[in-house]
This record gives structure tokens, sequence and C-alpha cells, in this order.
């Protein structure tokens, strides 16, 4: 009998704590995905805000290459420090997490992809964070970190600390 009881404490104890750390699931993991990524993209955008604007060396994939070097380093740049903003607040959150992904993806395509590469071990090697050898391979492994980090704010939302969460309870609400 004092078996049965102490299986159904630990039980019971089991149940609640995963009860406890899914009612947390909505708010807490995407307020830390959110807070994170902000301070990568801002720290970023605030880096080109203040730096010289190295993109004139950079061959732009389409259609980013119809746009002249100035202005992509004028969208880079808003688009970090006005994405970071707005992450931090939880505004507009899937919109701002697809436009970090597109400029990820352009990112990724125009610096940190594989120079040159002949097969798949060739590209592997890109999957670092730094290419500390110059050796062409590329460096490809924290954007794409970050690309994975806001799949769940895209497909999930901004979580229950956040405006977009407080617009969504108002607009249901009337």
């Amino acid at each position: 009998m004092y078996k049965n009881k102490l299986v159904s404490c630990t039980c019971c104890i089991y149940t609640n704590t995963i009860n406890y750390l899914n009612q947390l699931s909505e708010s807490i993991p995407p307020l830390f995905l959110r807070l994170i990524l902000a301070y990568e993209f801002g720290e970023a955008g605030y880096e080109k805000l203040h730096g010289q604007n190295w993109f004139a060396d950079i061959t732009f994939p389409f259609p980013f290459s119809l746009i002249s070097p100035d202005i992509n380093w004028q969208i880079a740049t808003y688009f970090e420090i006005l994405g970071a903003i707005a992450l931090v607040f939880g505004l507009a959150t899937r919109f701002f997490s697809v436009s970090l992904i597109i400029l990820t993806i352009v990112a990724i395509a125009t610096v940190h992809w594989p120079a040159q590469w002949a097969n798949l071990s060739d590209l592997w090697t890109g999957y670092r964070i730094v290419d500390e050898n110059g050796d062409g391979f590329g460096n490809y492994k924290l954007p794409l970190i970050y690309m994975v980090m806001f799949l769940p704010l895209l497909f999930g939302g901004a979580g229950k600390l956040s405006l977009d969460y407080l617009i969504k309870q108002k607009c249901l609400s009337h």
C-alpha cells in the first residue's frame, strides 16, 4: 500500500510539473527566442548604422542585385534595427521573422556560403561559426541557427508575453 501511495504521489508531482511547464511554454520560450534574436540582429544593425558600407564588394543574388549596394546597406541596417525593436516587444513578430529570415538567406548567399566546394564534404566544412583560415569554405552555421530559431516565432507567434498577443486578445473581444 505504501508503494502505491509513493507511485501515486510521484505521478501527481510529475503531472503537475508537466502541466506547469506546458502553461509556461506559451510565454517563456518565445520571449527568450525573441530577446536573443533581437540582441543579435540589433547588434548587427547598430554596427552597420555606425560603420562603413562594405556591401560594394559583394555580389548579391537576384532580385537584390538590381538594387545598389547603398540601398541594400540601408535595407539591411533598418530591418535589423526595426526588427530587433519589434522582436523585443513582440510586435509584428511573424512579419519580422520572415523579413529577417530573408535577410539571413541573402547574408548566407553573399557572405557566409562557401566560395568553392566540389562535394558535400567540402560544403559541410562551411558549417562552422568562423572562417578562421580564410580557406573559402564559408561559415554559415550561425546564420542557419538563427533561421531555425525564427521558425517557432514564424509558425507559433510571439507568445503570450507580447504586444501581438495583446492585440489578438483585443481583436477577439470585439
